[in-house]
């Protein structure tokens, strides 16, 4: 009766270690995509964030153009 008992305890120990490492296995994959997600997400908004100030910087010099050329127009009228 006890070596069934012992025998059936050592199954049970092997089986919840090897759950144990299977769950940690995918757990740890898991968190690998979500590292490669936010990693991309990064480089997306560093890009959008680019993208940002070469747009502002266009427009300022479209300002500045459209400043000219109001001056101009105020001085030929």
């Amino acid at each position: 009766m006890t070596g069934a008992v012992i025998t059936i305890a050592i199954i049970l120990i092997i089986a919840g270690g090897s759950t144990f490492g299977v769950v940690a296995y995918f757990r740890l994959q898991r968190h690998r995509a979500d590292a490669v997600a936010m990693a991309s997400y990064r480089k997306l908004a560093e890009d959008a964030s680019a993208g940002h100030e070469a747009l502002h910087r266009q427009l300022g010099a479209l300002d500045d153009r459209l400043k000219s050329i109001e001056t101009l127009l105020r001085s030929v009228g």
